[in-house]
């Protein structure tokens, strides 16, 4: 029996939380297809468990089989049993910190009065969060980081974002190899996913890596303009852009995830054509 990993991004991706609607039967429709025995569903997302278990409660989304959080520093795997964090991923990327601890990196950097420590909960043990004014020089800091990280051999990859409802910086320090695409690469191997059984879903910028590598991907219709006008210029094969019009849906959200699934998957075309 053939065997389906269905990755994909939350927020703007499966979470109908961007200014565009969500096609009416899109969120049913997903939800069938993710319960089918041969379809194994991660979500790969920048937010950490907390927030993960939240929008599941609060959008009513599948529980997923694994998820991938904290921009890619942590996955899970979900079961019965609850979630438990995959060690063997960790162990993955520790070298790249030189074994340190988020806590330990924090006393390297301290002296970056500009850096204000997040609460505890969004930190992780390969994740190290600050909050930054947005009145600082950003790039001038990560520049200032990255060579105190680097003198003290540490091997990093700083990621800058903007809370525009909070109006503040953001700026997770993770290590060089944790981000989402590699996360994904590991995910597969580990449990035996071929390119051809494997999608991911994205729709910003933080998904690029994933959408422009050989993942087969999906970037939905309600995806940011300048992401998919870079996806436009890629020359890559496996992306897909969803248009609208499958099944009489909009491909935003979900609806172009399953738009996507049906373009590589053709078995699931067909299914979800006899859904109707």
């Amino acid at each position: 029996m053939k065997r389906y990993l269905l990755c994909t991004d939350l927020d703007r991706t499966l979470i109908p939380n961007g200014e565009q609607p969500l096609s009416a039967l899109a969120k049913q429709r997903f939800a069938q297809l993710v319960a089918r025995e041969d379809v194994t569903l991660a979500y790969v997302t920048g937010r950490h468990r907390a927030l993960i278990e939240q929008a599941i409660a609060e959008y009513d989304l599948p529980i997923p089989d694994y998820a991938v959080a904290d921009v890619g520093s942590t996955i899970y795997q979900v079961g019965t049993g609850g979630w438990r964090e995959w060690l063997e991923w960790g162990a993955q990327i520790a070298p790249d910190w030189d074994g340190l601890r988020h806590d330990q990196l924090h006393q390297l950097l301290h002296a970056h009065k500009a850096l204000r420590l997040q609460e505890d909960e969004k930190q992780g043990h390969h994740k190290l969060s600050y909050y930054v004014s947005l009145e600082a020089d950003a790039q001038k800091l990560i520049v200032a980081l990255q060579n105190s990280l680097t003198q003290s051999g540490i091997k990093a990859n700083l990621i800058w974002s903007i809370d525009e409802a909070a109006h503040i910086g953001l700026l997770d320090v993770l290590p060089s190899s944790a981000n989402k695409l590699h996360a994904i690469h590991f995910l597969m191997r580990s449990e035996e996913y071929s390119l051809s059984e494997t999608i991911f879903a994205g729709d910003s910028g933080n998904d690029l890596d994933v959408l422009l590598s050989d993942v087969p991907s999906v970037l939905v219709a309600n995806a940011d303009t300048e992401v998919k006008a870079r996806a436009a210029q890629a020359s890559k094969d496996a992306l897909y852009i969803a248009q609208g019009n499958y099944l009489g849906m909009n491909g935003n959200y979900s609806a172009g995830i399953l738009e996507g699934a049906a373009h590589y998957w053709p078995e699931v075309d067909d299914w979800l054509h006899k859904l109707d």
